[in-house]
């Protein structure tokens, strides 16, 4: 019999990534999406990647319980991934109470259904490495003390003790997947590395002059959204859930992941990059780099695309976009 999977945030990056890997797999795929205005636009991932046709989308929202209650009864999920949030960190300063009430709040309204009507199911937070902000120790592990430095962190480190409650206090198969940054050709242009990839396929094709940025100093690390939803899946086959860092155990600087994109097109970084001081964060998280040992040790995953790689592939996926723009307009 099929084992049918339930998905929030099916249509951002990580979601559409999980949603392919878990059909890949022969399960049955059901995702959670709010309403938009923009029908033909919110699945955009989930089309690129060849699979909006294969999943089962419904209408719902995290700050709804009883829109959640209707879903998971109906849809009796084996496996639940709880994805959706308000994921980008700047925004998170000015939306604070939106950023508290969906990425922690909405956490728990899951958890709490999973709870009443479906408690077998096994349930995945995505957990984030900005729970760990100003960084207590060089390398984070699963035992490094959290430190959140944004309201998004703030309210990822609620829905993970939440989460960590629920399993030690009500019994569930719950796991926390600590993801350090995970990016992909299907990233919003929002965040950093895909403004890179995009503003230098610009630049290249002529479209764009110029590159703005702030904090090129800050380190993160860096790995594939498709090598890190197989993350997420390998820790709900586990027999007992816990949680796990999953990272590639490398820190790059942002200027050193922009030589990357430039060098790729054959550009020089310093004709184009222009350090805007608007763009800084009020708290800036300066280095990240998490030990993915502990997943390695208990279910064999690693990292399996380079930093270099998964670069490169975005700009050849920016150009391709803006080719393909351009010769359509």
């Amino acid at each position: 019999m099929k084992k049918c999977a339930l998905i929030t945030g099916i249509t951002g990056q990580d979601g559409a990534y999980l949603a392919k890997l878990l059909l890949e797999k022969g399960y049955d795929v059901h995702g959670v999406v709010r309403r938009s205005s923009h029908a033909g636009v919110f699945d955009h991932r989930l089309k690129w990647l060849g699979v909006s046709n294969d999943v089962t989308l419904h209408d719902g929202n995290l700050l709804d319980l009883s829109s959640l209650a209707r879903i998971v009864q109906d849809v009796q999920p084996d496996e639940v991934y709880n994805l959706a949030a308000q994921s980008f960190v700047t925004a998170s300063w000015q939306q604070p109470v939106l950023t508290g009430h969906i990425t922690g709040l909405g956490a728990v309204n899951l958890l709490e259904c999973v709870r009443t009507l479906r408690p077998q199911a096994r349930y995945y937070q995505a957990s984030s490495s900005e729970m760990f902000g100003l960084i207590q120790e060089t390398v984070q592990s699963e035992s490094t003390p959290f430190y959140p430095r944004s309201p998004y962190g703030v309210a990822k480190l609620y829905a993970h003790w939440m989460t960590i409650n629920y399993r030690e206090s009500f019994g569930l198969h719950a796991s926390n997947g600590i993801l350090f940054n995970h990016e992909s050709p299907l990233r919003g242009v929002e965040f950093v590395t895909r403004k890179v990839t995009d503003g230098v396929a610009r630049i290249k094709l002529g479209l764009a002059k110029e590159l703005r940025l702030g904090n090129i100093d800050a380190k993160r690390d860096w790995g594939h959204a498709r090598d890190y939803v197989k993350a997420m899946w390998m820790m709900l086959q586990q027999d007992a859930p816990d949680d796990y860092v999953v990272a590639t155990g490398r820190t790059t600087t942002v200027r050193a992941m922009c030589e990357i994109a430039f060098q790729h097109v054959g550009l020089a970084i310093d004709e184009h990059l222009i350090i805007d001081p608007k763009l800084f964060r009020p708290a800036e998280v300066d280095v990240l780099l998490g030990d993915p040992s502990k997943a390695k040790g208990a279910f064999g995953w690693q990292a399996e695309t380079t930093l270099e790689a998964m670069i490169q592939e975005m700009v050849e996926a920016d150009l391709a976009r803006l080719r393909d723009t351009k010769a359509a307009g």
